[in-house]
């Protein structure tokens, strides 16, 4: 045992940076989570809580810490409802900020159980908890990688196949309405941080579009100790769309629509997983990924260049 230990304090520490799933929070509730365990029989223990450390690095160097609590509650053998909210802290090239991100809430049900497999489903929202519209001291909006929430309402449902050695699971988020930023471009000129504001997509009234997820892993799961490798491409179907104004001199006349050109299309993420199960209560899980496909520009503030996982887990 003591070798099992010993590699996977090895895996956290040379996977502790690497590239990560580019979503609102999607891949991770219910049926289409990662790294999920599988057992032919019906499980004992209905409930668990789940506390997760989070650190991604944005392609404009902002850092970003979740602290995540992920709770789920068993109604019965079959179905449980998952209730997850993070707080969240940026430490970004603009400004810093922090705040309650925004709340998902889930409900999965096992469809089929069979010795060999297993089918769940699981529909859910997200809802605006976070902020989606902090401003700076001086009053100017910041970008979204800044933001702690996304400030839509989003519906979540998918649907996800398990084996001893395999998970498949698909998805889709579907979010409703636009995002209140006022993020623009000219509330920055003449700044002394003009030049890193414009580095950033404007976000005034964003529409973020649909996002249909894949997910495949390969699981190797041992007595305690468990490893899996996967692929999950996040495919977004429609192109986001800003609100920015129509100037005639430096006079704003209007406002206009305007999609974002580079913000549809695949992000595609390699993912490495591993989890030490310490006793039937308390269990450790590492999740880290290598983005190999990512959309030239994310106005919503969702990509990340580096990211990892530690979560502890506690079931009763």
């Amino acid at each position: 045992m003591k070798y099992k230990l010993l590699f996977f304090s090895l895996l956290i520490t040379r996977l502790s940076w690497s590239q990560g799933c580019s979503d609102a929070g999607f891949c991770t509730m219910g049926a289409m989570k990662p790294d999920q365990g599988y057992n032919s029989r019906i499980q004992v223990k209905l409930r668990s809580i789940e506390f997760t450390h989070y650190v991604g690095l944005t392609r404009f160097k902002d850092v970003v810490y979740n602290y995540v609590a992920d709770v789920n509650v068993g109604l019965n053998s079959k179905t449980t409802v998952q209730l997850k909210v993070p707080y969240v802290f940026v430490d970004g090239a603009l400004a810093n900020t922090n705040g309650i991100g925004d709340l998902s809430v889930s409900l999965t049900r096992n469809i089929v159980n069979r010795e060999a497999f297993q089918v769940n489903a699981t529909v859910g929202s997200k809802i605006p908890t976070g902020d989606a519209n902090i401003k700076n001291a001086e009053g100017q909006s910041l970008p979204m990688y800044n933001q702690t929430g996304l400030g839509t309402y989003d519906a979540v449902a998918g649907i996800s196949f398990i084996t001893s050695k395999w998970l498949l699971a698909t998805g889709i988020q579907r979010p409703f309405g636009d995002i209140n930023s006022t993020f623009l471009w000219s509330d920055w000129i003449g700044d002394p941080l003009e030049k890193k504001a414009l580095e950033y997509t404007q976000a005034r009234s964003l529409v973020r579009g649909t996002d249909i997820m894949f997910r495949v892993e390969r699981n190797f799961r041992f007595t305690n100790f468990n490893f899996s490798t996967g692929l999950l491409p996040i495919y977004r179907i429609n192109k986001d769309v800003i609100n920015i104004p129509v100037l005639e001199g430096d006079q704003v006349v209007g406002y206009k629509d305007k999609i974002i050109d580079g913000s549809e299309g695949l992000a595609l993420t390699l993912l490495i997983s591993g989890g030490y199960q310490f006793n039937t209560r308390l269990g450790l899980k590492v999740i880290n990924g290598f983005r190999l496909v990512k959309r030239p520009t994310n106005p919503d503030g969702l990509s990340r260049e580096f990211v990892n996982n530690v979560s502890f887990i506690y079931k009763f």
